[in-house]
C-alpha cells in the first residue's frame, strides 16, 4: 500500500496511491490525515488496503497523482530522529573535520532530533539564505512507526514498523562544526527536510525489506547527472530495528515517529573510499563525502557544495525501473 499527503492545510489530506503511483483515491472518509491513520493504525488499515486494492482494480474514482501537488507523507510529525547507520559515512566526514571516531561508534547507533514542526513537499525548492553555510543534500531511508515501548527489543521495534521512505536530509556543512563545538548538537545546521511522495507499507516491498533494511539502490542524481547509486542494505551497520530500539531506549515513540538512516554510504569493492560513478563507482548520496574523498586523493575538496539553481533527485527504483516512493526533486532557491 502506497500512501500519500496532497497540499492541504497544516497536515495535508490522506490519499491512497495506485501501485504505478499515476492515480490516487482520496481517503479522507477513513482517515483526514496520515497521522490520524497512524494513531489508529490496526482498525484503518484494513479499510486502507482495501481502497487500494479497489483503485488498482478501477472500481472507484480515480484522479491523477502528481507529485508537485504532494506534501511530504507527514507534513509534519511529533518526532523526526534521524541515525547515521552507514558507520563508513560518518567515519569519512568526520575526518574531513579532523575529528577522531570513538570505536563505540561501531556499536553504538549515532542519532540525533531533528526539527519536525514542518517539513518540504518533495518537489518544493530548498530554501537557502547563504551560500557560505555550506548547504548539502543526504539521501536516505526512513522508516515510521506505531507506538513503541520504552525499551524495546531489536525485535519489538521492527515489528512496530509500519511504512518505509526516503529523504533528503538537508544539512547546512559550514555550520556544524561551531555548533558540535558547542557540545550541545545540531540546530542551525539541521533545516527542514523533504520527505518522498509516498510511503509504502513493508508487505507492499516484499523481498526488498528484510532483516531491517531496504534491499534496493538509492539512486541520486546532481543537476541531471547520475551522483549516486549506492545499495541501501550494503554497509549498513545499524539495521532499522537496532535504531528504533536505540530511539526507545529512554523512552516511548508515539506513532508517527519517523526515524532516518543517515546518508547511505557504501565503501569500494576493496575496501576503501567511494569511488565517483565515472570512475566505476557507485558514487555518493552526499556532497560532504564526495568532497572528504577528494580531499584524501588530492589534498583538497574541489566540488562546491549547493548553489542557487541547483537540482537534486533522489529516488529508488523497482526492477522494471520505475520510482517505488516516487522522486524527490529540489532545486535551490
Amino acid at each position: 500500500m502506497k500512501l500519500a499527503s496532497l497540499k492541504h492545510g497544516r497536515d495535508g489530506k490522506l490519499v491512497v496511491v495506485s501501485t504505478d503511483l499515476a492515480w490516487y483515491a482520496d481517503a479522507g472518509h477513513i482517515a483526514p490525515t496520515l497521522q490520524a491513520a497512524l494513531d489508529d493504525w490496526d482498525r484503518l488499515s484494513l479499510d486502507l488496503r482495501n481502497l487500494q486494492t479497489d483503485l488498482d482494480h478501477e472500481v472507484i474514482p480515480r484522479m491523477r497523482f502528481h507529485e508537485h501537488d504532494a506534501a511530504s507523507p507527514l507534513p509534519r510529525a511529533y518526532q523526526w530522529a534521524d541515525g547515521s547507520a552507514y558507520v563508513n559515512h560518518v567515519a569519512l566526514v568526520r575526518q574531513a573535520r579532523n575529528a577522531e571516531m570513538p570505536e563505540s561508534f561501531w556499536h553504538d547507533p549515532l542519532m540525533y532530533q531533528g526539527g519536525s514542526d514542518g517539513f518540504l513537499g518533495p518537489r518544493d525548492p530548498i530554501p537557502l539564505a547563504d551560500e557560505s553555510w555550506g548547504c548539502d543534500l543526504e539521501g536516505e531511508v526512513v522508516v515510521v512507526t506505531g507506538d513503541v515501548p520504552m525499551g524495546a527489543t531489536r525485535e519489538q521495534a521492527l515489528e512496530a514498523i509500519v511504512l518505509v521512505g526516503l529523504t533528503n536530509d538537508v544539512s547546512l556543512r559550514n555550520l556544524i562544526p561551531g555548533e558540535l563545538a558547542k557540545g550541545f548538537g545540531f540546530f542551525h545546521s539541521k533545516p527542514a527536510s523533504a520527505f518522498s511522495p509516498v510511503f509504502v507499507t513493508l508487505d507492499s516491498l516484499g523481498d526488498w525489506w528484510r532483516d531491517g533494511k531496504l534491499h534496493r539502490k538509492l539512486m541520486v542524481d546532481l543537476n541531471g547527472e547520475p551522483f549516486g547509486r549506492a545499495e541501501a542494505a550494503e554497509d549498513m551497520t545499524f539495521d532499522f530495528g537496532t535504531l528504533v530500539a536505540h530511539a526507545a531506549k529512554t523512552r516511548k515513540l508515539g506513532a508517527g515517529t519517523i526515524i532516518g538512516s543517515g546518508t547511505v554510504s557504501n565503501r569500494d569493492a576493496d575496501g576503501g573510499p567511494g569511488k565517483p560513478i565515472a570512475d566505476g563507482g557507485v558514487g555518493y548520496s552526499c556532497l560532504a563525502e564526495l568532497r572528504t574523498v577528494e580531499t584524501i586523493r588530492t589534498g583538497e575538496a574541489k566540488t562546491p557544495f549547493l548553489r542557487k539553481g541547483d537540482t537534486v533527485r533522489i529516488w529508488a527504483e523497482d526492477d522494471r525501473h520505475h520510482p517505488i516512493f516516487g522522486v524527490i526533486e529540489q532545486t535551490v532557491e
